[in-house]
Order: C-alpha cells, then structure tokens, then sequence
C-alpha cells in the first residue's frame, strides 16, 4: 500500500505535468503562431498541418479521428484552412464522393516558418539543460504515459495522443497495449480499401 508521502509526490509530478504541458502547448506554442503566421492559425489548425506533412494525402474523417472530434467540426477547420490556401482539397481517386487533402506550397512555407522559429526558442529555453537530462527526461514522460495508458478504463476504445506528429511517426497507444489508436485504425482501413480498389480485375479475352 502507498503511504501519503508517494501520493503527494504523485500529485505534484502530475501537477507539474499539467503545468509544463500548459507553457510548451499554450504559452509558447501560441506566441510562435503569432509571430509566424501571417494570418491566425489556431494550435489546432497547426495540428492539422503537421499532420498532412505526414503523408501526401489525408481525408477529413483522418482528421477528426487525429483531434479527437466529429467529423464535422473537423471539417469546419479543413474549410478555414482551405480558404487561406494552405490546404488543397481534390476528389479521391478511390472514391469520388470522398476528397483528399494535401499540403500547399504555402501551407509547406508556413511550416517551415513556424518550425524555424520554435527551434531557435527551444534551443534559448534548454540552453541550461545537459544532454543527459533532456534525455532522462524524455524516457520517464515516456514510461509515464505508457503506464497511464496501459492502466485506463478502457485503452483499446477511442485514445488518440496525437503521437505521430511529435514522435516521429511512433504510436504509444500502441507500443503501451498492442492496440493501434482511432487514427492509426481508419489510415489503415482506408489504405486496405484503396489498395482493394487498385487491384485489376482480369476479363476474359
């Protein structure tokens, strides 16, 4: 059985964690878009942009299962950025009453812009921090997470900690219980289904 002293400690790792994720997500993330962007991009929308510098194509529904949101509200943010032409959205060659989207050359420039200047603030902000805390810091978030996820209600329904577009592609859902998350599950479903569609049916000469 825990004593009260290991619950306290708990409760102020994950306060700080909170706090931490508070200042790297709302405070410095927000102040980057402002100066990079020439128009207003909400740190959702940029969610949305890193996650089509993925892949050369994504679908709406895609995005609502990366953010977490309906379909429509998903929607509602690929219109916005559609408009102010950083997205492209064409029809779906495996099904026209789908559209993909992509990247523009804008919406690729924006990117650029904004990662350009999150790097030269994360190098000022960890300029005091040795390789080898950043390091150890980085693998007890890890463990953390994983333990988390491994030990909720429920992991194998509806958990999307938006992974790919931090960790290289890498999925903790994933790697913590063996399930892939609600993202990974429909790009995969809709890549079999494309892949089902491009396969030539023989005719008989």
């Amino acid at each position: 059985m825990r004593n009260h002293k290991t619950e306290q400690l708990i409760e102020e790792l994950l306060g700080i964690a909170h706090v931490f994720c508070a200042a790297a997500c709302g405070v410095m993330e927000e102040k980057l878009l402002s100066e990079a962007m020439n128009q207003p991009v909400t740190p959702s929308q940029l969610k949305i942009l890193k996650l089509l510098n993925l892949s050369a194509s994504r679908n709406v529904g895609e995005v609502a299962a990366f953010l977490g949101v309906s379909d429509a509200a998903a929607s509602k943010s690929v219109d916005r950025l559609v408009r102010s032409r950083y997205l492209r959205r064409t029809d779906a060659q495996s099904d026209r009453r789908s559209s993909e989207l992509s990247l523009t050359a804008a919406g690729q420039k924006l990117l650029n812009r904004y990662d350009g200047a999150k790097n030269r603030k994360l190098v000022k902000v960890f300029r005091n921090f040795a390789q080898d805390e950043l390091r150890s810091g980085a693998e007890l978030l890890e463990r953390l997470t994983k333990e988390i996820v491994t030990h909720s209600a429920n992991p194998q329904q509806d958990i999307c900690l938006q992974c790919s577009i931090y960790l290289q592609k890498r999925c903790l859902v994933q790697e913590a219980v063996s399930v892939e998350c609600p993202y990974h599950a429909r790009r995969k479903k809709r890549d079999a289904k494309s892949h089902t569609t491009q396969i030539e049916i023989p005719t008989r000469a």
